[in-house]
């Protein structure tokens, strides 16, 4: 499920601060890819998975973004107020984790967006790989296998993950350099169906109501399997459609047309105005004129796709 975010003015939000003043809370600050982002919550499950899933930064950094995640009965349903001028969500009444995650990651690509003049970095929601120093993304709407993909490549020696949902990138010159954005992973138990080497860290890891838990995926595959950042080489869309071919080379304006008809393969982006969608562009198309570009339709098999996706990024 993917929540809509309600804008609120800076008066609101104070007003909402104003409830929690009897509240004990949990607060926790997280390092995203130079971004400091807080999370103050009722819930304990969300404080312990965000201290697994996110690179602890010191309490004296003043943060860029924060996100509360509160239980409030008075608010029907789960909600979702952001205020963005102070980069401040509140998250009302959810039990999901992943929500947690897919927000702090959200208002940190917000905030990289509005002083991209000066971080020269942006949010990408997508999968990294390094693959022998040249780096691969897979970019995708959900439920094309992107996540599955993605640790199928690691299976392979030489092999290294960089984000398996979520990074973030810097035009250097010619290059494309994208970092991590997250510590450990966040991932469905059912990967051990498919890979079986999860089963073990899956039986021991603490899941959240959708069957999801943060795992280190150094402890699954080896040290060897973790990478900071890659320069990006190869960019591969995908997509499940019947009706075309398994895969192709793309152009850059058929990347942007396929990018923008997805809503960036972004479902978690906050704000979505001209002028927002303006940064978007124009900072996708420096991306794709620096890679190669694929589409591969993954209408096969999991095994045939992962078979022609190592044969595009060899």
């Amino acid at each position: 499920m993917t929540l809509k975010a309600e804008m609120i003015t800076k008066s609101k939000k104070d007003h909402l601060i104003d409830e929690l003043m009897n509240k004990y809370l949990y607060e926790e600050k997280a390092e995203l890819n130079g971004c400091c982002i807080k999370l103050i919550t009722d819930d304990q499950m969300f404080k312990e998975m965000w201290q697994d899933n996110f690179k602890h930064i010191s309490e004296f950094i003043r943060p860029h973004g924060r996100i509360f995640a509160l239980k409030d009965e008075e608010k029907e349903g789960m909600r979702l107020f952001y205020e963005p001028v102070s980069k401040t969500c509140f998250l009302y009444n959810c039990n999901y984790y992943g929500h947690v995650k897919s927000i702090a990651l959200a208002i940190a690509g917000d905030f990289l967006e509005e002083y991209h003049s000066i971080h020269s970095r942006y949010s990408v929601h997508g999968a990294a790989i390094d693959i022998g120093g040249r780096g691969v993304s897979l970019i995708a709407p959900s439920g094309t296998g992107k996540t599955t993909l993605s640790y199928g490549l690691l299976l392979d020696p030489g092999t290294r993950l960089v984000s398996d949902d979520w990074f973030y990138a810097q035009i250097l010159g010619e290059l494309v350099v994208c970092g991590a954005s997250e510590k450990n992973v966040y991932i469905r138990a059912s990967i051990k169906n498919t890979y079986p080497e999860f089963k073990k860290v899956i039986s021991y890891t603490k899941l959240d109501e959708m069957d999801r838990g943060i795992i280190d995926i150094s402890g699954v595959l080896g040290n060897t399997k973790k990478a900071e950042e890659t320069t990006l080489f190869n960019t591969v869309f995908l997509k499940r459609d019947y009706e075309d071919e398994v895969v192709y080379n793309m152009s850059v304006k058929e990347a942007m047309d396929y990018l923008v008809a997805n809503n960036f393969c972004n479902p978690h982006m906050l704000i979505s105005n001209p002028r927002k969608v303006s940064i978007r562009k124009r900072f996708f198309k420096q991306f794709f004129e620096r890679t190669r570009i694929f589409m591969l339709n993954t209408i096969e098999t999991p095994e045939e796709t992962l078979d022609r996706l190592k044969k595009i990024v060899s």
